[in-house]
């Protein structure tokens, strides 16, 4: 196996578990989030606030198509799946893996969306882009892992029985 890519919405855990199973499996651990704020030297909700959607999206789009590494979990922004260049680089180098959640759930875990840095269109709410991302991730995802009723350590055992298929 050569990566793993870690997709789904805002607060799905992507970084928790991402973080844990990089070290079960002797990985390494990219955040995309913060190679993104390395790069522009600044926070994810201040690149949005300044560049607005479609600029923040370019640049998620640029530094996740250029991402190199090797046995490394990649834990990628929700919204990287509006990134055609950077979602067909991910998926030349790694297995993409969906962590799926449903919305109620999802809401329940989700507290204020404008400090997490999450793109949002104008009049968007969460329920919105929600809608609108699943197709995506599901389209994209190699493996689909349903969180339903499950904490972090339940997630990772569901990942870690699927890759070892």
């Amino acid at each position: 196996m050569k990566n793993i890519i870690l997709i789904g919405m805002p607060g799905v855990g992507k970084s928790t578990v991402g973080v844990i199973l990089a070290k079960v499996l002797g990985y390494q651990f990219i955040d995309a989030d913060l190679v993104i704020q390395q790069q522009e030297n600044r926070l994810l909700r201040e690149i949005i606030e300044e560049e607005g959607e479609a600029g923040f999206l370019n640049i998620e789009n640029r530094v996740n198509a250029s991402l190199q590494a090797e046995r490394a979990v990649i834990a990628t922004g929700g919204s990287v799946v509006y990134c055609r260049e950077a979602m067909r680089h991910l998926k030349e180098i790694g297995t993409v893996i969906y962590l799926e959640l449903s919305y109620g759930a999802l809401k329940n875990r989700l507290g204020n969306l404008k400090g997490r840095g999450v793109v949002l269109k104008e009049g968007q709410d969460l329920r919105g882009l929600y809608d609108e991302r699943v197709p995506l991730y599901e389209k994209y995802a190699d493996l689909t892992i349903n969180e339903k009723n499950l904490d972090v350590e339940g997630t990772l055992q569901k990942i870690l029985e699927k890759i070892d298929k």
